[in-house]
């Protein structure tokens, strides 16, 4: 059997927007009427953990009642025809539910629950998380999230995996914003790089950079249009 090629796919919430998920991003550094510091910080924790509660539980609901959409199925498809891995700063599920069999999350995952002491003991989670629930070391348990200010632990998974590449895609997301703009400095050089965002910033630091400036949905298709179309493998 031939080796296939290792694909390898950083997402952000640009693919989620479009299947109804808003992050911060979308309006003024506000989540659904929230401050970010009110709701996704150590702090904020500290101060009001039923409020991050509350918030995150909404979330999951809003979660759970989402679809994969056309780029999260695209994604998928192209597992026929490349070893592929998504690396995806979203805390949903949606990529997997599209099909993917290999995704890594790099800001935790929304249907799973954690000590807030020990960040290795990790539950599933569908419904709401309440005060008073616990984690097995007797510490409340709490959203299974990288907040803003916390350390980002998959990266260190992840950067392997971006080397190893033999072909890069960044999706809906831009290389301005971080982890984005630090993991494609780790692809290697002369592999081709493809970015797909509905805006994307000049950038003249990445060999072999191909830019598709259209909305995920849209994008993914052009870019199975690229990779595996009349004349590719």
């Amino acid at each position: 059997m031939v080796n296939r090629k290792k694909l390898v796919v950083l997402s952000g919430a640009g693919v989620s927007a479009e299947s109804g998920l808003k992050t911060f991003r979308d309006s003024d550094g506000l989540w659904e009427g929230y401050n970010v510091e009110h709701v996704a910080t150590p702090q904020a924790w500290r101060k009001d953990p039923e409020l991050v509660l509350s918030f995150y539980n909404y979330r999951r609901k809003q979660v759970r009642e989402a679809r994969p959409n056309e780029a999260h199925l695209g994604l998928a498809e192209l597992e026929k025809y490349f070893e592929v891995t998504v690396i995806t700063q979203n805390i949903d599920d949606l990529h997997e539910r599209g099909g993917s069999s290999q995704v890594f999350h790099l800001h935790g995952e929304i249907l799973k629950m954690r000590s807030e002491v020990n960040r290795h003991l990790v539950y599933p989670i569908m419904d709401d998380i309440h005060m008073g629930d616990r984690a097995e070391d007797g510490s409340q348990l709490r959203p299974h999230i990288v907040w803003f200010g916390e350390a980002v632990p998959m990266m260190e998974e992840a950067i392997p995996i971006v080397q190893a590449a033999d072909i890069f895609v960044v999706v809906g997301t831009s290389l301005v914003v971080y982890p984005a703009a630090g993991l494609v400095q780790y692809a290697r050089w002369d592999i081709p790089k493809y970015i797909i965002d509905k805006k994307i910033p000049y950038s003249s630091s990445l060999y072999n950079l191909i830019a598709i400036e259209k909305p995920a949905t849209e994008g993914v298709r052009e870019l199975i249009a690229r990779l595996v179309g009349p004349g590719n493998p």
